[in-house]
């Protein structure tokens, strides 16, 4: 087989050569032109005045665009509306683009941009979740998920706890930066290469801008250079401005976002601020969890109803919850306009119950491990608190390998031991199950198409609506075509997604590049094959089920018969007999359906588990921590390509240990972004990727439902494996008073857990 066996990324060996084209290693035609933003310095007031006169007159400039020069609307809102290009009235966060300068060279157009005058009225920002709660700002209205009577349930549990904390926000940090090529044709025609994870809002946006058809625009894609969300809407708007230069001028214009612009104008993931009262019997079974979680949205809508909703979804995590009520808030801010990650909110969700369930232990002196067990979703308690059943529910199993694998109870005993003779470092040990939804919460977004081409020489062209993004999509998609024909693997030519090739596509996100576009292959690829099954029949005078195709060959297994023939000879003889070798596929994810009023439905095709063990050591003096061991179990059905897998689980891993430890973002009192790049903006290196680092994919574990090839989604699930980190950070920060207080005393960790952050818990602790 092609499918569920480990072969390397498509574009590898191009990589590690240096071969690999991005959009700014593509040829210039001559003539071609570079633009750059004027972005506001204020984070909110009235514009009163802009001034680009210098910016016109500087050398080598040819254009200078603003709102005016708009042809269609000035509005790039993926959801919703009023999200302008180019503010107009008033400026809404550091950062929002004002104007665009196009120049002949990069460098003159970057310094014309610094010479414009800027008059901004300030007025005081919103810069606190706090704030625009007390304030009622919201982007949209609060939304709730409740099951049950939560408020009598509280009042007669025999145990209550509540608490607070706050997660912070993450940058996307993708090696390849905000980039676009826009290449203008006849007729107003114009192909915009955009480093985006969804051409079909590129060109959507970019019409909008232009006033035209979407038929106009082709937004191509060969591959980028890391998205994780953040190129999910961000490039739509940079793309748009691009398109836009180059129907104004004519000509061929590169709009490419240094880092520091970038890390500016550019959203990030949602801050949540996280409240909740929970309620438990003495055994430490939960009972009812009222918890608010208050998202920052920045200063617009963008994709926060969907990162909500998706937090909301997953406050549960793993945990049986009789009566349940989480309400959303999505607050209004004046920083840039958070977006999508890695995870969509389903991060922010899981460690309520995290944080819930550890607190109970600490009250009630119990093991937070067995009264994670004893909380499980099982049988007779199967049902979230938004309607949807958990099945083919494989965390038990998931949690007694990895406790075992992991020599969880002997470790534990070892740290015990350790932690009572070292008065400095003190280690911790910390556990997480998983429960995550695959599906985009919109259920129009789950469909995808594919395009096939099988060529007379047996060769074939495989073109969809995913992107490649170094997630080893292509490769698994070919997979999946290789192994409908029987061919070798090398056949298939995996070509650049466009809108010209395959319309109306979904973002690759939600980790459903694999599963929706596998689906779409595949069918487009059964297509052909079924008809050269049928004309191969015919010519030959065989049954259809007496066609074989193996190997790279077609066999035709009639009885007194054992005629063989290589796929391309069929091909061949399937041109002349005028047979079809193109189809297009498509599909749509079966069973989902949501209503977003009552908050409540089948959100998600199928559920994904995993579990993580992770072992860290803190300073006490200084605050710094280290990951010293990880273990990690994943659910990835039967996968379709091991080794590509195991690239995402570990990289999703380091990334969600990055936000909870290492990852912060800092405004100043007056809404400016201060951290802009690698020297004041730390992300995981390679030194911080534990020094033991186990993962296990589970065997023999193929989904129940009817994915490609009974494979699971694993782009985002196992980042929320990190949340093990931050658990075992508390268990570390628990580990600096004496043992007989632990019972009582829980701690307050705040994400990231930076050395000040964990220095504050520990002071907390003892005092």
């Amino acid at each position: 087989m092609t499918v569920l066996r480990p072969h390397r990324h498509d574009s590898a060996l191009k990589h590690t050569r240096g071969q690999a084209l991005y959009i700014d290693d593509m040829l210039e035609p001559p003539g071609t032109l570079y633009a750059a933003l004027v972005l506001s310095p204020v984070a909110a007031g009235r514009l009163r005045r802009l001034d680009l006169g210098a910016v016109a007159a500087a050398p080598d400039v040819v254009a200078v665009l603003g709102p005016a020069d708009i042809p269609g609307r000035n509005d790039v809102a993926p959801v919703g509306q009023n999200e302008p290009l180019f503010a107009t009235d008033h400026v809404s966060y550091a950062g929002q683009p004002l104007a665009l300068v196009i120049a002949r060279t990069l460098d003159a157009a970057r310094l014309a941009a610094e010479r414009a005058v800027v008059d901004i009225e300030p007025v005081e920002p919103i810069l606190e979740i706090e704030t625009a709660l007390a304030r009622k700002e919201y982007v949209q209205a609060p939304s709730t998920v409740q099951r049950g009577d939560v408020d009598a349930a509280l009042k007669s549990a025999p145990h209550r706890l509540s608490a607070e904390f706050r997660v912070g926000g993450q940058e996307h940090f993708y090696l390849e930066g905000q980039i676009a090529f826009a290449l203008p044709g006849e007729d107003g025609d114009i192909v915009v290469h955009s480093s985006t994870q969804h051409p079909t809002e590129v060109q959507h946006i970019c019409a909008r801008l232009l006033g035209c058809d979407f038929n106009r625009v082709t937004a191509v894609v060969r591959r980028l250079g890391g998205g994780f969300g953040g190129k999910e809407s961000n490039a739509s708007w940079v793309a748009g401005a691009t398109a836009l230069a180059a129907h104004r001028t004519g000509r061929p214009v590169k709009l490419r976002l240094p880092r520091e612009a970038d890390m500016i104008a550019t959203g990030k993931r949602h801050p949540f601020l996280c409240r909740y009262t929970v309620g438990f019997d003495s055994e430490g079974r939960v009972l009812a969890l009222d918890a608010m979680l208050a998202a920052d949205a920045g200063w617009s809508l963008d994709l926060t109803p969907g990162v909500v909703a998706r937090a909301l979804t997953h406050t549960d995590n793993a945990y049986w919850i009789p009566h349940f009520r989480a309400v959303g808030y999505a607050c209004r801010t004046n920083k840039q306009s958070n977006t999508a990650f890695r995870g969509f909110g389903g991060p922010q969700g899981v460690v309520v119950m995290e944080d819930a369930i550890d607190r109970i232990a600490r009250h009630l002196g119990r093991d937070p491990d067995q009264l994670r067990t004893l909380n499980f979703y099982g049988e007779g308690r199967d049902e979230t608190p938004y309607g949807q059943k958990v099945e083919e529910n494989h965390l038990p199993r998931i949690w007694a390998e990895l406790r075992r694998d992991a020599e969880i109870d002997r470790r534990r005993s070892e740290i015990a031991a350790f932690n009572r003779t070292s008065p400095v470092l003190k280690r911790g040990l910390g556990l997480f199950p998983l429960k995550f939804g695959i599906s985009f919460n919109m259920p129009h977004m789950n469909q995808a198409g594919a395009l096939v081409h099988v060529y007379t020489d047996g060769s074939i062209r495989l073109n969809h609506g995913g992107t490649e993004m170094g997630q080893g999509l292509l490769v698994k998609v070919a997979q999946v075509v290789a192994e409908v024909f029987k061919v070798d693997l090398g056949r298939i030519r995996p070509s650049a997604t466009s809108t010209a090739e395959v319309p109306n596509t979904s973002p690759t996100a939600a980790s459903t590049g694999s599963d929706l576009n596998g689906w779409a292959a595949y069918e487009a690829a059964n297509t052909i094959k079924q008809r050269m099954v049928a004309f191969a029949a015919e010519q030959f005078g065989a049954k259809l089920d007496e066609i074989e195709f193996a190997d790279g060959n077609v066999r035709i297994a009639k009885p007194g018969s054992n005629q063989v023939l290589s796929f391309g000879e069929l091909a061949r003889l399937c041109h002349f007999g005028r047979v079809s070798l193109s189809s297009t596929g498509y599909y749509r994810t079966p069973k989902i359906h949501w209503d977003p009023a009552a908050m409540r439905g089948r959100p998600f095709f199928y559920y994904s588990f995993g579990a993580a063990a992770a072992e860290v050591a803190i300073d006490t003096l200084t605050g710094e921590s280290r990951v010293l061991r990880a273990d990690l179990v994943q659910d990835c059905g039967a996968s379709l390509n091991p080794a590509i897998d195991l690239g995402q689980i570990e990289g999703a891993f380091v990334q969600g240990q990055g936000w909870f430890t290492c990852e912060e973002l800092w405004w100043d009192a007056k809404g400016l972004l201060r951290t802009v790049g690698p020297s004041t903006y730390k992300i995981p290196g390679s030194r911080d990727v534990p020094a033991i680092f186990n993962v296990k994919m589970l065997d023999n574990a193929p989904a129940a439902e009817a994915t490609i090839f009974r494979s699971k989604a694993v782009g985002e699930p196992p980042l929320m494996l990190a949340t093990a980190v931050w658990n075992a950070l508390k268990d570390a920060i628990a580990a600096t008073i004496p043992e007989g207080s632990v019972g009582k005393t829980a701690v307050r960790l705040d994400v990231p857990a930076t050395p000040e952050r964990v220095l504050a818990a520990i002071a907390k602790l003892r005092t």
